[in-house]
């Protein structure tokens, strides 16, 4: 039976259709990614309950997947320590082949099922972490041999799917599948299962974040001023939490360097 990641587009002659009608057409699948998300918020939500309780005691989370699923871990990952303020090694994402792959192929990396697990090891993983595994088709040997072996150890281990029932979504504890259906170039899964994974890779690292005190309000207090945006962003924050003046906002800031040592270092020194 083809899985429905493979199954054939609704669309026939996409050679043959008008630029306005190629968009038109692809806004309009793309409109039904959020609903397949919205439908597994319970999967999520018993996800994220259980990362928190190991990431409060100290666990990590890594991603681990190929091609677009590799990616979008890597991308989630590597933009945390920017916004919440937090160490690089707290959120890990690991794609086969290696960084190489994040621009170009690897050939036969995803097809070896004992790869992500030496990946992880070089990561020194300890048995408190959660895996979870991207994988729009849920057949990725990479992916699936990496959670099959973290289970074994004693991490925690999920999944982002994209098909019902897959082998990948029946190795882990805390399997979310996202049933986007067919896309608009048949087996393209970089288009909608890819939005959809993104989505639900938001949803679980920003929802983590915050339970686990890096945002105040709907602030990012923690963010790493890397930039001049950043810095005025953060100027602006300390401006309206403590009344202040831009001048005195801005030394504040740079003398400390964060808005949480700010708002920490006011409240013990007005």
């Amino acid at each position: 039976m083809i899985s429905t990641t493979e199954s054939e587009s609704h669309f026939a002659h996409l050679d043959k259709m008008s630029l306005h009608e190629l968009l038109t057409e692809m806004n309009r699948e793309d409109k039904s990614v959020p609903i397949a998300v919205e439908q597994a918020i319970p999967q999520l939500e018993a996800l994220v309950s259980a990362i928190y309780d190991r990431m409060k005691n100290g666990g990590r989370l890594f991603y681990i997947g190929a091609g677009t699923s590799g990616r979008l871990g890597v991308l989630d990952a590597s933009e945390l320590p920017p916004t919440f303020g937090v160490e690089p090694h707290w959120v890990v994402g690991l794609i086969a082949g290696g960084d190489g792959a994040l621009r170009k192929a690897v050939e036969g990396a995803e097809d070896k099922p004992d790869l992500a697990w030496q990946d992880l090891t070089t990561q020194n993983i300890a048995p408190n972490d959660s895996v979870i595994g991207i994988a729009a088709s849920g057949t990725t040997s990479y992916v699936i041999g990496g959670v099959k072996k973290a289970r074994d150890f004693g991490c925690l281990t999920a999944c982002i799917v994209c098909n019902a029932q897959s082998p990948l979504a029946q190795s882990v504890e805390f399997p979310v599948e996202i049933i986007v259906g067919p896309e608009f170039v048949t087996g393209s899964t970089r288009m909608k299962a890819g939005t959809a994974q993104k989505l639900a890779l938001n949803m679980i690292s920003t929802s983590l974040m915050i339970r686990l005190g890096r945002v105040k309000g709907n602030k990012m207090i923690n963010m790493q001023l890397t930039n001049n945006k950043l810095v005025n962003r953060g100027i602006r924050m300390i401006m309206e939490e403590l009344q202040l003046s831009e001048a005195e906002a801005r030394e504040r800031l740079l003398k400390a360097g964060s808005v949480k040592n700010v708002l920490k270092q006011f409240a013990n020194h007005p």
